[in-house]
C-alpha cells in the first residue's frame, strides 16, 4: 500500500494504544546513513531490503512515475520505504536529503509486516518538528570530527526516533488503514497476540489462549490458523525465539533466558532454539558479536 499524508484526522483511542505499543517495540540498527548534497543531478537507490528513510533537507526530490507515488517531495517532506520493492529518487544539483538505510533488530522483526510498503508525509517538519530538527544533524560526514565513545549508540537512538516519528505522522494524519496496527483485524485474536508477547514464558495452551480471546477452543483455533497460517503452539514458539534472541543480544545468560521463557531445562531451550535458528544459543550469540550493528 502506498499512502499519502495530508489532512490530520482523529485517531480512535484503541488505535492510539496499539500505536503506542508498536512505537515502543521499534528497535533498529543502521546499515548506512548519509547526507546526499549533489553538485550535479544524482540518483538515490532504495534497495528491496530493509527499511529506508528519506528526509528532504533542501530543494526537492523527483520520484518515478507510474508507481502511485507523488511526482516530487519538497523540503521538509519525508518518505518511508519498507523494502518490499526497490525505489529510485532523483535529486537535482543544489538539493539535499538525509538517506537512512535501517534494519529492524531481532526483537522488532515481527513489526515488518505492519509497516506500509511506501509512505510519504507532506510537511513532516511541521507535524514532527523535533524529529525534523534531529534529521538535520544526522548523517553528517565530517572527516575532521573525531569519533567518540558511544557514537554508535547515539546514532541508533536518533535513527529509531526518526523512524518512530515518521510512522506516527503517517498514522495520525489518517493514512493508516482502518484498524491498523492490528495484525489480524480481529480484536479477539489481538487480545491473544498481546498476551503472548507480554508473557512469552507462560505455558500457553490452546485452552488458555481461547479463554483470553473469549472464543470457544474450536473457533479460536480455526480463526488463528486462518489469520497466521500456523498453529497457536507454533506461534508461541516463534514469539519465544524472537524474545530469546533479543535477550541473548542484551547479554543475558543462556540459563537465565531459558528460565524466563518457561523451559524446564537449558537443554530443552537449546534444542528448541537450534530447531528455530540452526544454531545453539551460544553459537548464535557469538556469531552476532562478529556482525557489525
Amino acid at each position: 500500500m502506498s499512502l499519502l499524508a495530508s489532512t490530520p484526522t482523529v485517531v480512535p483511542t484503541g488505535g492510539e494504544a496499539r500505536l503506542e505499543r508498536l512505537l515502543g517495540e521499534i528497535s533498529v540498527s543502521i546499515r548506512s546513513q548519509r547526507r546526499v548534497l549533489p553538485a550535479a543531478d544524482d540518483t538515490i537507490t532504495l534497495a528491496a531490503e530493509g527499511i529506508s528513510l528519506v528526509y528532504v533537507l533542501t530543494g526537492a526530490a523527483t520520484l518515478p512515475a507510474g508507481r502511485g507515488l507523488p511526482e516530487s517531495l519538497s523540503s521538509g517532506d519525508a518518505l518511508l520505504s519498507s523494502g518490499r520493492h526497490a525505489l529510485t529518487l532523483r535529486l537535482p544539483a543544489g538539493a539535499g536529503a538525509l538517506v537512512s538505510h535501517l534494519q529492524l533488530d531481532d526483537s522488532a522483526a515481527h513489526l515488518a509486516d505492519l509497516l506500509p510498503d511506501t509512505a510519504w508525509i507532506r510537511h513532516f517538519d511541521e507535524l514532527e518538528p523535533a524529529a525534523a530538527a534531529l534529521a538535520h544533524h544526522m548523517g553528517i560526514d565530517d572527516q575532521t570530527t573525531r569519533e567518540r565513545d558511544g557514537d554508535l549508540v547515539i546514532c541508533r537512538m536518533m535513527a529509531t526516533t526518526l523512524l518512530q516519528s515518521v510512522i506516527r505522522a503517517w498514522s495520525t494524519v489518517g493514512c493508516a488503514p482502518e484498524g491498523w496496527p492490528s495484525r489480524t483485524d480481529d480484536p479477539f485474536l489481538d487480545r491473544v497476540i498481546e498476551a503472548v508477547r507480554d508473557d512469552p514464558g507462560r505455558e500457553w495452551t490452546v485452552d488458555q489462549m481461547a479463554a483470553v480471546s473469549a472464543l470457544s477452543r474450536t473457533i479460536f483455533a480455526e480463526r488463528f490458523r486462518r489469520a497466521f497460517g500456523r498453529s497457536p503452539a507454533q506461534y508461541v514458539t516463534e514469539v519465544r525465539m524472537l524474545t530469546a534472541r533479543a535477550l541473548l543480544v542484551d547479554g543475558r545468560a543462556v540459563s537465565e533466558v531459558s528460565r524466563e521463557l518457561g523451559y524446564g531445562s537449558d537443554e530443552g531451550f537449546s534444542r528448541a532454539f537450534r530447531r528455530h535458528t540452526g544454531m545453539t544459543p551460544s553459537a548464535w550469540r557469538a556469531g552476532r558479536a562478529l556482525t557489525p550493528a
